[in-house]
């Protein structure tokens, strides 16, 4: 396994992943033999079951189902060595979508199926789902048959695959080509937009920041016609596959996809909106009376406190800090983790060509998942480190329901690497008895829970009035998109955070989801507070063993429960009204702990000068010669 040296320590070594446990190269042999097979398999099955799936009996759709999820895995391991291929060198970027086309091209033989699968009436499925062979992917079957309303006839179906390389994912290419191109010119350097984003976020210096800020928002915007094109296509093309499926409104889809109804995002988003005034305008009206303006400038906004330089951490430093995190919650989900580290399923190392951000790829139940993210050293590293490592192990423990139950619902996806982030957060903060470096702790993880609930939800009120703008009024201008960007961005963060400096709306350009998973971004502000209510269960509760157990069981449940039944085990009910604002409280509670804890410094370092002040004026008397004072005249009595 190849290494690099962490940007902050040159006697650590940053760790790049090891595909072997899928491939051995691109061009061995067994990459080239798995494609044919799965070539030869498509065909196979093609010809057994096609037009034939309603009259299987139950112990035969069964054994058809396992036959297809074969078929399934072994083009998830290929497709996921060329994605990861690719993410870590993009100029594998034609090589992969090769060999997409090929998986796409073999798919079109088992496309009947699950829409014959959805073609059976009720009653039908029903007798048959008492055999113990079909009764084992209940779930998957429950799942699949959600989408039977929306599906099209088989041959409008195999058009729409076959036109995919070159609709969506063409032009989620040329976005990604394009991201990965670009260089940002910063304190005389040409950096890539991670590096750039690393300075804009974590670097002490507010000059710096203002650069790097500058320039990359003016680097975005000289591209915007570009940005603007790719938004508007892809959001026309959603438009049209929605028309055809019958979806009435844009998130539709993506909410059916996750099992969950469209009233109850709806109202996760008001919670969160509403409350608006309580998290984030309140927090960075705190940060920008801390930092001495009026209004924090954007490139401040997740920016160090002033004064604070921010705790540089080796490779080595985070990966003990995280597992020992995760071994105080479970010993067996740390030592899950440790694998990761020991058995060469990370790549942290930054270079050109690899992708920016990070994720955890779960690959296929008989391989296991591959972390990607980019180490540069700072405490978000740390955390980021600690979400996608979430996920992994997450990811690990589904396995076990086998390819078609293992992919959990985005409501549950980030159950894990949310929770992960928590309860590092909480050992890194038993760790510092320094109160001013604590306070910076708790005002870093109010930031990051910010970005993760209130920023996300943010941005889906923004993909929201694109796409609903260009079905009702036609294509959008980059100035449009613009002014739709300021307007969630303003009423998200509040007065306190200048988003009249030139190049704050041109921030929509760099958010990859937009693109690729429209709608996904929700995801991440219900995990949040479905974590935040978790967590609190966690911390209440005197069994925490009983907790680790319940936990570990959930995650192994990939995706045969669905959010609500899942958590019910704790005690919670996502469909009680109040549950988004408790999940909202635990951040309120945070930000409280924060302006309690930095009044106390302040009255501290006020004691300490007036006691420093009298402490000096003792020390200038000491150098005086000592003189008895004399005593005072006797006084008569008073008239």
């Amino acid at each position: 396994m190849a290494d690099d040296h962490s940007p902050n320590d040159a006697g650590t070594r940053l760790p790049r992943w090891d595909l072997r446990d899928l491939f051995p190269a691109p061009d061995s042999k067994e990459f080239a033999a798995a494609l044919s097979s799965i070539e030869a398999e498509s065909k196979t099955f093609a010809a057994k079951y096609q037009d034939k799936v309603g009259k299987l009996s139950g112990q035969q759709l069964g054994e058809a189902i396992e036959a297809y999820e074969k078929i399934s895995q072994l083009e998830a391991r290929v497709r996921a060595y060329a994605d990861l291929t690719r993410a870590i060198d993009n100029e594998k970027s034609g090589w992969a979508v090769d060999v997409a086309d090929k998986l796409r091209k073999a798919s079109e033989q088992t496309l009947f199926f699950t829409i014959e699968i959805n073609n059976m009436r009720e009653g039908d499925l029903f007798e048959k789902i008492s055999a113990p062979k079909l009764a084992h992917y209940g779930p998957w079957l429950a799942k699949t048959r959600l989408l039977r309303e929306h599906q099209l006839s088989e041959e409008v179906e195999k058009y729409r695959r076959q036109m995919d390389p070159v609709t969506e994912d063409a032009w989620g290419r040329l976005y990604d080509q394009l991201m990965i191109d670009l260089r940002f010119k910063v304190g005389g350097k040409e950096l890539t937009e991670g590096e750039t984003l690393n300075i804009i976020d974590n670097d002490p210096d507010p000059k710096k920041r203002r650069e790097a800020f500058a320039e990359f928002t003016r680097v975005l915007g000289e591209n915007k016609k570009t940005f603007a094109l790719v938004t508007n296509t892809l959001a026309d093309l959603k438009s049209l596959d929605d028309r055809w499926r019958d979806y009435e409104k844009p998130d539709d889809s993506r909410h059916l996809d996750n099992q969950i109804d469209r009233e109850t995002v709806e109202a996760l988003a008001k919670t969160v909106r509403d409350n608006y005034s309580k998290t984030s305008h309140r927090y960075y009206a705190w940060k920008a009376k801390k930092v001495g303006v009026a209004r924090l400038h954007p490139a401040d906004r997740n920016a160090p406190l002033p004064g604070q330089k921010g705790r540089e951490y080796t490779w080595d430093e985070a990966k003990e800090i995280v597992l020992a995190a995760y071994a105080k919650l479970s010993p067996e989900l740390a030592a899950i983790g440790k694998r990761f580290f020991d058995e060469g399923w990370i790549d942290a190392a930054p270079r050109a060509g690899k992708d920016s951000g990070g994720f955890s790829h779960p690959a296929t139940p008989d391989t296991h998942p591959y972390i990607l993210l980019n180490f540069f050293g700072s405490a978000g590293d740390v955390m980021t480190l600690a979400h996608e490592l979430g996920h992994g192990i997450h990811q690990v423990l589904a396995s076990g329901q086998g390819h078609l139950k293992s992919d959990t619902p985005l409501t549950l996806a980030e159950t894990a690497s949310v929770f992960g982030e928590m309860i590092t957060f909480r050992e890194l903060l038993a760790r510092e008895t320094d109160l001013t470096v604590r306070r910076n702790m708790i005002a870093q993880k109010v930031e990051d829970m910010l970005n993760t609930v209130v920023r996300q939800t943010a941005f889906f009120t923004f993909e929201q009035l694109v796409h609903e703008e260009r079905r009702e009024k036609g294509e959008l201008s980059s100035e449009r998109i613009s002014d739709l960007w300021q307007k969630t961005q303003l009423e998200s963060l509040g007065p306190a955070v200048n988003l009249d400096v030139e190049g704050a709306q041109n921030l929509w350009m760099n958010v990859p989801h937009f693109i690729h998973t429209p709608f996904y971004v929700y995801a991440y502000a219900f995990g949040d507070c479905l974590v935040n209510a978790l967590y609190d269960a966690y911390e209440k509760t005197p069994d925490k063993e009983d907790f680790a157990q319940k936990y570990t069981t959930l995650l192994k449940a990939g995706g045969t429960k669905r959010h609500d039944t899942a958590v019910a085990d704790f005690g919670l009910d996502t469909n009680d009204p109040l549950f988004w604002k408790k999940g909202l409280s635990v951040i309120e509670r945070y930000i409280d702990e924060l302006v309690a804890l930095d009044s106390k410094l302040e009255v501290d370092s006020k004691n300490a000068k007036t006691f420093n002040g009298a402490a000096s004026k003792d020390a200038a008397n000491d150098d005086k010669p000592e003189v008895t004072p004399k005593k005072p005249a006797a006084r008569g009595p008073s008239p």
